[in-house]
C-alpha cells in the first residue's frame, strides 16, 4: 500500500502558513500536521475569517490535515507544555481544557483528520491518582465534544509528560474506549522497553490514528532529520504498510525551523526511498 506522508508546521515555524502549505505541496507532501500556535492559527485569537482561509488553502493545495495541539507555549510563556489537563490547579486545567475544546472545534472546521495531544506534565510533587483523576476527567469532556462534531482524538505519550509509554496510554484507553494513538518513532523505548518502532507499531496497530517520523539516538528523546540518528526506517515504514495503516505519517523536526526551506524536501525523498527499499 501507498503511506500518506505529512510534515509538521512545529517544524516550520520561520514561514508564513501559507507559505508553508506551499513549500509542502510544492514537495508532493499528501498532507499537513498544522500545530496550533501563535504564528500558525492561534486557537487564542483566530477568528472565522482566518479559519476558512486556512481551509481554503489546505483545500486549493489538496493536502489532507490532522490539528497537533504540542504547541510549548501557548498558555504560560515561561512553563513550557503547562499547564496540562492533570494539573494540580482547577483553573489551570480549565485553561488547557478550554484550549483543547477551542481546538476540537478548529479541526471539525478544517475537516481535519485527527485531532492530537499530549497529556502534558503533572505538578511537581502532585499526587498520582489525582493526577490520573482529573487527567481522565479533562479528557471526557473533550472527547465528548468531538464525538459530537465526528473529529477522532488521538492521545501522544511522550517523555516528561503524565502519559509518557504505550504502556499508559493503553490502561488509560481502558478508561476512555474512543481515544486512539499518536505514536511518536523518537518516544518509543525512551521512558520504558517498548522494543523497535517496527516492533511497537505492529503491536499497536489496531490503535494508531497518527504517527510522527523522525530519527532520533536509541533510547533519547531527540528530533534529527532521517539519517542523523538509529531509527531504521525502511522497517518502520515497511510495518506501517504491513499494519495497513491509512493515516498520515507526519514527519516532526520541531527543532529545525532554521532548515524549513530544504528539510521537507530532503525528508520525503528520504521517505520515498526508504519506502522503496522496505518493499518485499
Amino acid at each position: 500500500m501507498t503511506l500518506r506522508f505529512a510534515y509538521n508546521t512545529n517544524g516550520l515555524q520561520s514561514h508564513r502558513l501559507e507559505d508553508a502549505l506551499a513549500l509542502l505541496d510544492e514537495a508532493g507532501y499528501h498532507g499537513v500536521a498544522l500545530t496550533l500556535d501563535h504564528m500558525h492559527l492561534d486557537p487564542l485569537r483566530a477568528g472565522p475569517g482566518e479559519v476558512a482561509g486556512v481551509r481554503k488553502l489546505l483545500r486549493q493545495r489538496r493536502l489532507s490535515c490532522c490539528v497537533e495541539t504540542g504547541a510549548r507555549f501557548l498558555l504560560d510563556p515561561g512553563r513550557k507544555h503547562r499547564p496540562g489537563l492533570a494539573d494540580a490547579d482547577p483553573l489551570d486545567r480549565m485553561r488547557r481544557t478550554d484550549l483543547l475544546l477551542r481546538s476540537v472545534e478548529l479541526a471539525a472546521e478544517l475537516e481535519a483528520e485527527v485531532l492530537n495531544l499530549p497529556a502534558g506534565p503533572r505538578t511537581p510533587g502532585q499526587d498520582p491518582a489525582d493526577a490520573s483523576r482529573f487527567l481522565a476527567e479533562g479528557l471526557r469532556e473533550i472527547l465528548g465534544r468531538a464525538e459530537a462534531l465526528g473529529v477522532p482524538v488521538a492521545l501522544e505519550p511522550e517523555p516528561g509528560h503524565w502519559i509518557e509509554t504505550l504502556a499508559e496510554y493503553g490502561a488509560l484507553r481502558e478508561q476512555l474506549p474512543s481515544l486512539r494513538l499518536t505514536l511518536d518513532t523518537a518516544h518509543v523505548s525512551v521512558v520504558a522497553d517498548e522494543g523497535t518502532p517496527a516492533e511497537a507499531i505492529r503491536a499497536w496497530a489496531s490503535d494508531l490514528a497518527l504517527v510522527h517520523l523522525e530519527d532520533a539516538p536509541r533510547g533519547v528523546h531527540a528530533h534529527l532529520p532521517f539519517g542523523e540518528g538509529d531509527l531504521d526506517l525502511p522497517a518502520t515504514l515497511a510495518a506501517l504498510a504491513g499494519a495497513g495503516f491509512e493515516g498520515l505519517c507526519a514527519v516532526e523536526l520541531s527543532r529545525h525551523s532554521h532548515a524549513g526551506h530544504e528539510l521537507p524536501g530532503r525528508s520525503l525523498a528520504a521517505l520515498r526511498a526508504a519506502a522503496a527499499r522496505g518493499r518485499p
